[in-house]
């Protein structure tokens, strides 16, 4: 089908930040549909079923038996304004983790903030005697705990970035972090316990990942083959027939086109950030690209 064609091929385009939010959006919706359908055959109850066979639980043994809960868990929300607002925090603060820091380390904080995320809320449903009587029904679901991790990471990363705020005005983004990290903490006795240690999971994956990328230790290169290996089934080739040949290997026209495209992107971005912040402020791939770009 043209239409699905054509969305497979925005979807590769897209880049990392708008893959998330697509994949958040469409688990969204075809759940969604899927209660409209239980709704009419007055199968309600399947609803919850579904929930709980996707969403994470607090239980060690209900997490053996369904283990991908662990990862499915931080694509999946029921309501709309739970994935509003997610979806809302991730591509602000996405937009400004791409300025600094590649793709591939905004797959890596994403999942491994999510599983950060999912370790806290476990640990803590089952170590903490709050906690002992809602262990065997608690689940957590929801972006939120991958989405702090990417929140923290940047904002660690550089902190005095501002942010201009309705009301308030321009906020580093530090202060953001931290006012977020606070209220997380204070609302752990509320009804929503385990979304706010899944959520400070989430931050301190982020804040560690920071820490470590500042003293040149940021490194993401094993799980961004799995990253690879995992989204490779929308990089097949369009059936084009023009090709061109570069360094060894072949590409369609469309992939030529959408190549030369993002490579214009990202010196737009960095003549930006120099305009922004100076030369000194560009990470040393951006020099490096910088530099291959003016040999061309």
């Amino acid at each position: 089908m043209d239409l699905f064609r054509e969305f497979r091929q925005f979807f590769r385009q897209g880049g990392a930040l708008i893959q998330l939010i697509i994949i958040n959006v469409a688990v969204f919706l075809m759940l969604k549909l899927l209660w409209v359908f239980f709704f009419l055959f007055r199968h309600d109850n399947l609803e919850q079923l579904v929930l709980g066979f996707l969403a994470l639980p607090a239980d060690p043994g209900a997490i053996m038996r369904r283990p991908w809960t662990v990862i499915t868990y931080m694509f999946l929300h029921y309501d709309f304004f739970h994935i509003l607002f997610n979806m809302l925090w991730l591509y602000w603060f996405g937009k400004i983790f791409l300025e600094y820091l590649n793709a591939k380390k905004l797959y890596a904080v994403y999942l491994l903030g999510g599983l950060s995320g999912g370790l806290v809320y476990i640990l803590a449903f089952n170590i903490f005697p709050a906690f002992s009587e809602s262990v065997k029904e608690s689940v957590a679901l929801g972006a939120s705990a991958a989405v702090l991790a990417i929140v923290m990471a940047i904002s660690f990363h550089v902190p005095n970035y501002r942010l201009y705020l309705m009301f308030i005005g321009p906020v580093k983004l530090k202060f953001i972090a931290l006012a977020t990290i606070l209220i997380d903490i204070l609302s752990i006795p509320s009804n929503n316990a385990g979304g706010h240690l899944a959520h400070i999971g989430g931050a301190i994956f982020g804040i560690v990942f920071a820490l470590g990328l500042n003293r040149g230790k940021g490194r993401s290169g094993g799980f961004n083959r799995i990253m690879k290996s995992l989204f490779a089934r929308f990089r097949r080739k369009p059936k084009m027939r023009v090709e061109y040949t570069r360094t060894g290997r072949t590409e369609t026209d469309m992939e030529y086109n959408a190549r030369k495209a993002e490579e214009q992107k990202d010196i737009d971005r960095i003549l930006d950030k120099i305009s922004r912040g100076g030369y000194g402020a560009l990470s040393k791939e951006e020099k490096d690209l910088l530099f291959r770009s003016s040999k061309k």
